[in-house]
């Protein structure tokens, strides 16, 4: 493997500190969406049944804030209606909503760093690619109009140097493209349900006050 950043030339440098960005951030990423730490399955219907007769008390909503993204959504209900027992339905969504702003924020973190290494990573190939040919012509002999006529080794690093960050390029790229999309895909729909709970919890709490 050494061999091979080698002979690709300091090109490959700036592609392996892609590739090391982008494996952090998508390890990063596995852990944090988890589904148990954005939307429980059970919470939302264990909130309504713990606030069927009335609100519960700050211990109970300090532990649902911080039991995951759909915990600070609903929390952040119980907080409204605790602070301001008199407020309108629509004041309750907004203060609701604004939590939901704050959890869809922290969802779609380092998404588009992901994005841009995965757009990137094959310039920065292309970029090797065109360092190693100016090395492939830099091996002719001044005056020689045959290709190949001049250094053998220096016209050989140019071919490894266009290759290498070619292909690493790509093998960066890709990967990263790829766990964008289902990043990108598994956060909107996170966003989807969350906006469905939060919707349906709001309901539940306008019934607290009929």
């Amino acid at each position: 493997m050494f061999s091979i950043i080698v002979a690709a030339g300091w090109p490959i440098w700036p592609l392996l500190a892609c590739s090391v960005l982008g494996l952090a951030l998508v390890i990063e990423r596995f852990t944090s969406l988890k589904t148990s730490k954005v939307l429980p399955p059970k919470l939302l219907d264990e909130a309504i049944t713990v606030s069927r007769n009335a609100i519960p008390g700050p211990d109970v909503v300090t532990k649902l804030e911080r039991n995951s993204g759909l915990g600070e959504v609903l929390a952040a209900g119980f907080r409204h209606m605790n602070a301001n027992p008199q407020s309108t339905e629509d004041d309750l969504r907004a203060s609701m909503e604004a939590a939901g702003r704050i959890v869809a924020h922290r969802l779609e973190r380092y998404l588009p760093a992901l994005a841009t290494i995965a757009s990137a990573a094959p310039l920065l190939g292309l970029l090797g690619t065109v360092i190693g040919m100016i090395e492939i012509f830099g091996s002719q002999s001044p005056g020689s109009g045959a290709v190949g006529s001049g250094n053998p080794a220096q016209l050989a690093h140019g071919i490894s140097i266009a290759l290498y960050n070619t292909a690493f390029g790509l093998i960066v790229a890709i990967p990263a493209l790829i766990f964008w999309r289902y990043f990108r895909t598994r956060v909107d729909e996170y966003l989807l349900n969350l906006e469905l709970a939060g919707e349906r919890f709001a309901r539940h709490l306008n019934t607290l006050r009929s």
